[in-house]
């Protein structure tokens, strides 16, 4: 399956507005952002488990990284709840459930192979004072890619000019760009070269937004 695979355009979901799609394990549902491959995917999802269930045990060839967006994620290393961002890089394994339910964000196959480094955090408490109404923590940073989480005040705007493409996710609230208004789980892609200038709507905003990966975007490895 090829979904929203040309990284030179830019693209826009509102993800609210996709049907749930089932996923192997019963219980555990899914609405695509985009994807190379089969179940075996470059990915971006956003991912909803009933409460009670569990997916069966895996190794993340390609590494993975998500944000807990409502509920509780669980799995042997722990409880995960909303406002977490995990990273599991390549060799990393695990079983996840969630006895409460919850909904994450997650990217598969988007990892340096290189990469070794795990870690969680809770992403609100990496903020640093705002600036114009803006407050933003850096969660991570390689040669590949910066992570980042943003709060925007009312009318505030963020601006980012990052080389190699930005992708962003609004967590809460809601942001104008350029003609377009994006709410609480709408996901943007811009390619290298574009310009990002997000307005925070009359709540503000909460986002999560990468910068610098695009060029190295490609479908997984067997």
């Amino acid at each position: 399956m090829n979904l929203n695979a040309d990284f030179d355009s830019p693209v826009i979901v509102h993800s609210d507005q996709l049907e749930w799609q089932a996923s192997p394990m019963k219980g555990v549902d899914r609405r695509m952002l985009d994807r190379i491959g089969g179940e075996v995917a470059r990915a971006t999802t956003i991912v909803r488990y009933a409460p009670g269930s569990a997916f069966s045990a895996h190794t993340h060839t390609g590494g993975e990284e998500f944000i807990v967006l409502e509920g509780v994620f669980q799995d042997e290393h722990g409880d995960f709840p909303a406002g977490t961002y995990v990273r599991n890089p390549p060799t990393t394994s695990h079983t996840p459930s969630s006895a409460e339910g919850c909904t994450i964000f997650v990217k598969l196959w988007q990892f340096d192979m290189e990469d070794r480094t795990q870690f969680r955090k809770d992403m609100a408490d990496e903020l640093v004072a705002p600036v114009d109404g803006v407050a933003t923590a850096i969660l991570h940073k390689d040669d590949r890619e910066v992570v980042s989480y943003s709060h925007i005040d009312a009318e505030a705007t963020l601006t980012s000019q990052a080389q190699g493409g930005i992708e962003v996710l609004v967590i809460d609230g809601s942001i104008t760009t350029g003609d377009d208004t994006l709410r609480k789980n709408d996901w943007l892609r811009l390619p290298e070269g574009e310009t990002l200038s997000a307005v925070g709507g009359p709540e503000g905003a909460k986002l999560w937004i990468k910068t610098g990966h695009l060029p190295f975007a490609k479908a997984p490895q067997a």
